[in-house]
């Protein structure tokens, strides 16, 4: 067959159909728009937001998430002004603007956030310096919880400046922890959480609880470092709350403005007229004791006044043998069923230092007449006892003599219908801790630093803040022997730039070719 004739039996070649083109091609352009317009509309109203750190650096605790959700900030009738004046180059200012943004995302609108810079907007600066009196411009965050029209600043008849109670002022040096070593001021840490919800409950409540210790009974370590006191102190800052010292002797009643009392390692025995004294506070409505006793140190008195509620401090040790080698460092499990500390149910933790063992009366009939319950919070975990001749040697459970599960390291009692939700808030609370050295810096552990925190906000009805607590952000440090360092220092600059440098080479070689 030749060529002509091949070539005379195909088909034609069909001609182009641009208008069904182009009509396909405008439908599948606006369906593709269709569909980015439905991908954003639903990314803007429907997203989530994730932290991708380690550590989750960039969330909130789930203390401060549920204090957003709660009725302090959902019962308000006006938003909360909460405006962060930071310039972008300051070192706080990334870290501060996405801790500021995850607070106003989870309170649902109640937190109203401006982040201004004063060097871009000098405008808006002026404004907000003239509105809340400020003579000097820094970074700083403000939280107005104001609900009314009250002046921002009062002058009393001295001529002193005091600022509105619900206004509060945070300055960024106080986001962060300073040390000073070979005479030069670092930043070692982060706070900027435990600093910012602080603020934020003061603002909201106007003025910080007051705890009482009662100083003439017992006193916890201090010093000008870090001591137990110092820790105390601390935790109770972190939860709007001011530790004052009070004399129980001397005194008719525990005074009125007064949130909790705190006895501390107790040393002092109570007199009659004392004891008439806390047993009188226990008796009002949202009465709040804390209770922290040396191991095996508990007075008598205050041991019946305990005893009567349901917790008896023994005078034992708790202690364990491991290999024949003993244990003095108390371990134990987080209970169960405890609202104010459900975080940490089931979790275990170690107690520093000596601690003696708790009786509970969980469920006992005489107490539940008088409206008292008594729950363990901390029990101790299997294979320890209380020995109760520590110290002498030789120690060996005796089941006559020592005490074996269950023990506690620390209990709750709560007097009054603690559990029907109208007369919950009038209930009164007390919390014993058989151990005094957990405050001590180098006995510190995070879960007992939020099981303290989570318990001092119980104690004073402010529930919604327990949980586990914010975490600190530490700088570490990286040892590294002059050797490495000089390892390190060439590869940088000059085995990297060299190999990059081969690299080039030869692409362009190769494309020479």
């Amino acid at each position: 067959m030749s060529e002509s004739e091949s070539t005379s039996h195909k088909k034609p070649a069909r001609a182009l159909n641009r208008w069904g083109m182009g009509t396909l091609s405008v439908l599948q352009t606006a369906l593709l728009a269709v569909i980015l317009l439905a991908l954003n509309y639903l990314s803007v109203h429907h997203h989530a937001r994730l932290d991708l750190s380690r550590a989750g650096d960039y969330s909130l605790s789930s203390a401060s998430r549920r204090y957003l959700k709660s009725e302090a900030l959902g019962g308000r009738g006006q938003t909360i002004k909460w405006i962060m004046a930071c310039r972008r180059t300051s070192p706080f200012y990334e870290r501060a603007r996405a801790l500021a943004e995850e607070y106003a995302r989870f309170s649902k609108d109640r937190i109203e956030l401006e982040i201004v810079d004063p060097l871009r907007s000098p405008d808006r600066m002026q404004e907000i310096t003239a509105a809340y009196g400020l003579t000097l411009v820094r970074d700083l965050i403000i939280i107005d919880a104001r609900t009314d029209e009250s002046p921002v600043i009062t002058e009393d008849a001295s001529k002193v400046k005091t600022l509105n109670p619900h206004v509060r002022l945070v300055v960024a040096d106080e986001l962060v922890v300073y040390t000073t070593a070979d005479g030069k001021r670092k930043i070692t840490g982060f706070q900027g959480e435990d600093v910012l919800t602080a603020s934020l409950v003061a603002a909201i409540e106007g003025e910080a609880r007051k705890m009482a210790l009662l100083a003439d009974k017992g006193r916890i370590e201090e010093g000008d470092g870090p001591s137990p006191r110092k820790s105390l102190v601390d935790m109770l800052r972190f939860q709007n709350a001011e530790l004052s010292e009070i004399h129980l002797s001397g005194i008719g009643d525990i005074p009125d403005d007064v949130s909790g009392v705190v006895l501390a390692a107790p040393k002092y025995d109570l007199t009659d007229a004392e004891l008439g004294v806390l047993e009188r506070y226990w008796s009002r409505p949202r009465a709040a004791i804390l209770v922290m006793i040396d191991a095996g140190e508990a007075p008598p008195k205050l041991r019946a006044f305990l005893r009567g509620n349901g917790v008896t401090p023994r005078q034992d040790r708790v202690i364990a043998r491991e290999k024949e080698a003993l244990v003095t460092t108390a371990r134990g499990v987080f209970t169960k069923g405890i609202r104010f500390t459900r975080d940490l149910a089931g979790q275990t933790t170690e107690f520093g230092g000596a601690s003696s063992s708790l009786d509970v009366r969980e469920g006992a009939e005489d107490l539940l007449n008088r409206r008292i319950q008594p729950m363990g919070l901390i029990e101790v975990s299997a294979g320890f006892w209380g020995e109760t001749k520590f110290g002498r040697g030789g120690e060996k459970f005796d089941e006559v003599e020592d005490y074996g599960p269950p023990m506690y390291l620390a209990a709750s009692v709560t007097r009054g219908a603690e559990a029907d939700d109208r007369f919950a808030a009038d209930s009164s609370r007390m919390l014993v801790i058989s151990n005094t050295d957990f405050l001590d810096p180098k006995h510190h552990r995070a879960e007992n630093l939020d099981f303290l925190a989570s318990s001092l906000n119980w104690l004073v009805g402010r529930e919604q803040l327990a949980g586990i607590g914010p975490r600190s952000l530490g700088t570490y440090k990286l040892p590294l022997l002059d050797a490495q360092v000089s390892f390190i220092n060439r590869v940088n600059l000059f085995f990297l730039p060299a190999f990059l440098l081969v690299i080039g080479a030869f692409i362009w070689s190769s494309r020479r070719v």
